[in-house]
């Protein structure tokens, strides 16, 4: 798996939240810490954050590396800097509650947008992502794997590659995902959508693809998860699911950026037979759809 970009003030809430759950009780204590008061930590050296977190000054500083940093001193850096560009304002979104009115549901909901994309975006690295639309456009096929809110996800990119004339195809039957990751190597790239990366309908097919040899990409909000453990390229995503908004628009919202980049990259790099099939593909459409209109009247 590719290693990780340490988190940048632009990035360290997309990274907190991301690498929450895949911590330990006492990890995730202090990661809560940090979400719910950045400037508190900024300002406590290791002994006084030990003794309010009521956690070992080891275990502090394990934390601090999990989240990407070499310790304590350069995560309480980072979350100056955080604190001095506002950023707590942003660490811990109002979530829905259920007696909140509907004005406050459109602006806690349209935030929470808002805030996956620029995340996604705070922590997109562009060599990564090139390296990934490089395989895709060298591929004999790609097969992306879903199920629940990211397979809505997976059709989508499958969808955006057939309208430029390159193979793509969705799976969200952990069957029929089996059976097409069986015949996929050394060519082929498998990727794998998952918000949490512990979908197991999207690994078994992940590890099987990887098995025969294909390039695999993981599109997950948690870096730390399984899919990303198996994976030759991570591209993560930050939309938060909460109680009110399983499947939340958030997170899909964060795979689109991913799966749209992706899909004018390749676009790009191959601009002249993507053309033609985007032409081709709407000439299609228009003609259909004149067609209905005739027919109708």
């Amino acid at each position: 798996m590719n290693d990780h970009d340490g988190p940048t003030p632009g990035n360290l809430v997309a990274t907190v939240r991301a690498v929450l759950p895949s911590l330990t009780p006492a990890a995730q204590a202090i990661a809560r810490l940090i979400l719910e008061d950045p400037a508190m930590v900024a300002r406590s050296t290791i002994t006084e954050f030990s003794a309010v977190s009521g956690t070992s000054e080891a275990t502090i500083v394990r934390t601090a590396r999990a989240l990407g940093f070499a310790g304590y001193s350069q995560l309480r850096f980072a979350l100056a800097a955080a604190v001095a560009r506002e950023e707590p304002e942003r660490l811990v979104p109002g979530d829905l509650g259920p007696d909140d009115p509907l004005t406050d549901v459109i602006a806690k909901v349209t935030r929470a947008e808002s805030e996956a994309l620029a995340d996604t975006a705070a922590q997109l690295n562009p060599d990564r992502l090139g390296t990934v639309v490089e395989a895709m456009v060298a591929a004999r096929r790609v097969d992306v794997y879903g199920v629940g809110a990211s397979g809505v996800v997976a059709v989508d990119m499958a969808q955006k590659l057939m309208r430029i004339g390159r193979p793509g195809h969705a799976f969200a039957d952990a069957h029929l995902a089996l059976t097409s990751a069986a015949l996929m190597g050394q060519g082929d790239v498998a990727v794998g959508v998952s918000c949490t990366g512990e979908t197991p309908d999207v690994i078994a097919p992940m590890q099987l693809a990887h098995k025969g040899g294909a390039t695999t990409v993981a599109i997950t909000n948690n870096p730390r998860s399984s899919l990303a453990e198996l994976a030759d390229h991570v591209l993560v995503s930050a939309g938060r699911e909460t109680a009110f908004r399983p499947g939340a628009l958030a997170s899909r919202i964060s795979q689109l950026l991913i799966v749209d980049c992706i899909f004018v990259g390749i676009a790009q790099r191959t601009f002249e037979t993507s053309q033609a099939a985007v032409r081709a593909t709407r000439s299609a459409l228009d003609e259909y759809m004149a067609d209905t209109r005739r027919r109708n009247k």
